[in-house]
């Protein structure tokens, strides 16, 4: 029987028979004393179990339940495989939330969970040790813009922004209702209808200069719409989809490439020689002219014929740097 089991243990032998003698403990669980001693101690200090001793009864039980309630003790409905696995994730999402907008109200939760895995042979800190996150292409964004974002959007409130746009080199005041935070590709960007160009946008929040909460009630976007509008194309930058590309990989790169998610509706398959081909829907393409460079010769256009001619364009400019 493993500490954590042990522990709910005595939380459910003391909750089916309200009081229960040392004895018939340290005979069920086939433990000395002193270990009931330790876990008794670990129940009230650190998991908050008010667990007392009636000299009248002769026995340990919770002090003054309420009649009829279950008394829960927090974090023993998490097996130790359970422990484990959320202390990865919020590892992982610790390293997302760089805005502080998720971590204060999980962080009683992982004091729990931590002092779970603090009584077995893997404890949280060295879970965390072993597991790294790097944010290859990650943008810095302002802390200030990500907490006003992030209130605004859970309480539904309009947003004033300075939004710079590095494409246009240019800075334009927006206010926008908005919709969903949105992480992609290691950054952080805003779904929001903008009432300056009445129409879905999306902002990166590195791009937010400014951000002032709204006295506004925001718009609502009903969830259809939006993913028809985000979905529907390939890249964060989408809007309905206009265009079809059909692009084939060499087999060398079809290793890696047949097992990534292009798009939620991509068709794929392998030709007679295995070749990897690829189609999916899209609109703006600046994001998938990047995408498809960054394989090189190893992928070719196949259509359209507009995004084919554009690659050829960026190869050509590419090659006459290197003369």
């Amino acid at each position: 029987m493993s500490d954590l089991e042990r522990l709910y243990k005595i939380k459910y032998m003391i909750q089916a028979r309200h009081c229960v003698p040392i004895d018939a403990f340290l005979e069920e669980l086939e433990i000395s004393k002193a270990t009931f001693k330790r876990d008794l101690e670990y129940l009230r200090d650190r998991l908050n179990a008010s667990i007392v001793y009636d000299r009248a009864e002769g026995g340990y039980r919770f002090d003054k339940p309420n009649v009829g309630d279950k008394v829960e003790l927090p974090g023993l409905w998490f097996s130790e495989k359970e422990a484990t696995a959320l202390v990865l994730m919020q590892h992982l999402l610790s390293n997302l939330d760089q805005g502080g907008l998720i971590g204060p109200h999980i962080d009683p939760l992982i004091e729990i969970i931590d002092g779970i895995l603090g009584r077995t042979e893997i404890s949280a800190k060295e879970l965390r040790k072993r597991i790294k996150v790097f944010g290859v292409s990650s943008r810095k964004s302002s802390l200030e813009s990500f907490e006003e974002i992030g209130s605004a959007l859970l309480k539904r409130q309009r947003l004033d922004l300075e939004f710079y746009s590095k494409a246009k080199d240019e800075l334009t005041t927006r206010e926008v209702s908005p919709q969903r935070l949105i992480f992609y590709r290691d950054n952080w960007y805003l779904d929001a209808y903008c009432h300056l160009r009445k129409e879905l946008r999306s902002f990166s929040l590195d791009g937010i200069r400014k951000v002032l909460i709204s006295n506004k009630k925001a718009d609502e976007i009903p969830e259809k719409s939006l993913q028809e509008h985000f979905a529907e194309s390939y890249g964060i930058f989408s809007g309905k989809a206009t265009k079809r590309a059909k692009l084939i990989f060499t087999p060398e790169r079809a290793r890696w490439v047949s097992k990534e998610t292009w798009h939620k509706q991509q068709v794929s398959s392998f030709d007679k020689d295995g070749n990897y081909i690829l189609e999916f829907d899209y609109d703006q393409d600046p994001e998938l002219v990047m995408e498809i460079l960054r394989h090189g010769s190893s992928v070719e256009v196949i259509s359209p014929a507009s995004l084919r001619k554009k690659i050829k364009e960026e190869l050509t400019v590419s090659l006459q740097k290197y003369k």
